[in-house]
C-alpha cells in the first residue's frame, strides 16, 4: 500500500491534451441506450489518432508552456494510462509479438527521452480509473523521499487515455462511455520558489479490494466495428476488447469512492467539516451523484464537482487532473479527490482511491483575487 504522510510537496500546475476529433452521440444512433445521455451527462468525447506517448508529449509541452518549467530539472516521472493491455492478458492469448509494445516501463522511458527529461526514477502504471490517486501515491510515497526531491526540482505526473483503441463500438454498454485525453501535473516542493505550490498533497493512497464478481475483463473480437472522423464506420479484421459490466460497477463505485475518502479522513486526522470540496472521479453523473450521497452521510457537506465529462466522456485516470484543472480558481480549503475502478481483469475486485489536497496561502489569495 502507497501512503502519504503530511508530505512536503504539492500540486504546483496541471495541464491537459485533448484531441482535436470529438465523436458526437448521434454516431452511436440505435446502438446505445435513449436515456443514456440522462443516466451519464456524456454528449460527446474525444478520440485520438495518436498513441498514447504522442498524447502525454502533447500535455507535458502544454504544461511547458504554462509555467516555463524546465524538464532538465525533472527528477522523477510517473505515467499512468490505462489503455494498456495488461501483460497477463497478453500472454492468456500468446500475443507475445505484443509484450513490447504494451509494456508501461518503456512507454515512461521513451517519454522521458522525447522530452529529454533525465529522470532518475521512472514509472509506468495502469491502475485504470484510480490511476491518477496511484500514481501521486507514487510519486509522494515512494520518489520523493528516495530521491531528495532538491528545492528546484519536479516530478512529472502524466495520464494518458487512448482506451477506443479497446473499445468495442458495437456494444450498447461500453461503447459510448470513453474518451481519449492526457494529463500532465508538476509537483513541487511546498519550498519551491520556481514553481510554488498551490495544492499541498496531504494524502495520496490507492488500493485493490474484494468485489462480488469480475466485472471487467478484456477478449479477442473478430469484424470490429469503429468509427472514422469522416463520421462514417470502418472494420477491424481482429482486435482486442474489454468488456464492462457497468451495472456492477454503478453500485459498487459510490460506496468505494465513499470508502476510499473516509479512509483518508482517518489516516491523515482531517476533519469531515474542514472538507470544503469533493472532486471525484468523473465516471458520470449518476455514479457521481450516488457518490455524493454517500460523501455527505460521512458529514461532508462540501461542495462536489458533477458534470465534468459531458464533453469529454469517461477519460479514467486523467479525469481527476482534468476536474482540478477546470476547477482551479474556485477551489479552496480541503479537497478530496476520490476514485474507484475495476480491479485486474477477470479478477473478484475493485479498485478505490483518494487525493487530499490542501490550497496553500498562495492559492487561496489567488482564489480571493479572481473573486
Amino acid at each position: 500500500m502507497d501512503g502519504i504522510p503530511a508530505s512536503r510537496i504539492g500540486l504546483a500546475a496541471i495541464a491537459t491534451y485533448e484531441p482535436p476529433w470529438i465523436l458526437g452521440n448521434e454516431w452511436f444512433a440505435g446502438t446505445i441506450p435513449r436515456k443514456f445521455v440522462h443516466h451519464t451527462g456524456i454528449e460527446c468525447r474525444p478520440v485520438s489518432q495518436e498513441d498514447e506517448v504522442t498524447m502525454a508529449v502533447r500535455a507535458a509541452k502544454n504544461l511547458q508552456r504554462d509555467t516555463g518549467c524546465d524538464f532538465q530539472d525533472c527528477a522523477a516521472v510517473v505515467f499512468a494510462s490505462p489503455s494498456f493491455i495488461p501483460r497477463n492478458v497478453i500472454h492468456r492469448y500468446g500475443d507475445t509479438q505484443r509484450l513490447r509494445e504494451e509494456h508501461l516501463w518503456r512507454a515512461a522511458r521513451q517519454l522521458c527521452r522525447r522530452l529529454g527529461i533525465p529522470a532518475r526514477l521512472a514509472a509506468g502504471i495502469n491502475w485504470f480509473c484510480s490511476g491518477y490517486c496511484k500514481a501521486l501515491a507514487i510519486a509522494g510515497g515512494r520518489m520523493a523521499p528516495r530521491i531528495s526531491l532538491g528545492q528546484n526540482e519536479t516530478i512529472l505526473v502524466v495520464t494518458s487515455s487512448r482506451i477506443s483503441r479497446i473499445t468495442d463500438y458495437a456494444c450498447p454498454q461500453t461503447s459510448a462511455l470513453f474518451g481519449d485525453l492526457a494529463t500532465a501535473t508538476l509537483l513541487t516542493r511546498m519550498d519551491s520558489q520556481r514553481h510554488p505550490v498551490h495544492f499541498e498533497l496531504l494524502h495520496a493512497d490507492a488500493r485493490k479490494q474484494p468485489a462480488e464478481g469480475a466485472y471487467f475483463d478484456f477478449h479477442v473480437r473478430e469484424n470490429v466495428i469503429a468509427p472514422t472522423e469522416d463520421g462514417g464506420q470502418q472494420r477491424d479484421a481482429q482486435k482486442m476488447v474489454f468488456s464492462l459490466n457497468g451495472m456492477a460497477i454503478a453500485d459498487a463505485a459510490p460506496r468505494a469512492m465513499a470508502g476510499a475518502v473516509a479512509a483518508a479522513l482517518q489516516a491523515t486526522g482531517v476533519s469531515a467539516e474542514d472538507v470544503r470540496y469533493v472532486v471525484p472521479h468523473q465516471a458520470g453523473t449518476g455514479i457521481v451523484r450516488f457518490t455524493a450521497q454517500k460523501i455527505e452521510s460521512l458529514g461532508i457537506r462540501g461542495e462536489v464537482l458533477s458534470g465534468l465529462c459531458t464533453r469529454t466522456g469517461n477519460i479514467s485516470s486523467g479525469s481527476i487532473p482534468y476536474a482540478l484543472r477546470a476547477a482551479w480558481s474556485r477551489l479552496h480549503g480541503v479537497v478530496a479527490c476520490p476514485s474507484a475502478a475495476v480491479g485486474s481483469p477477470g479478477r473478484h475486485e475493485i479498485s478505490q482511491g483518494c487525493i487530499l489536497l490542501r490550497a496553500t496561502p498562495l492559492h487561496e489569495r489567488t482564489t480571493q483575487v479572481a473573486a
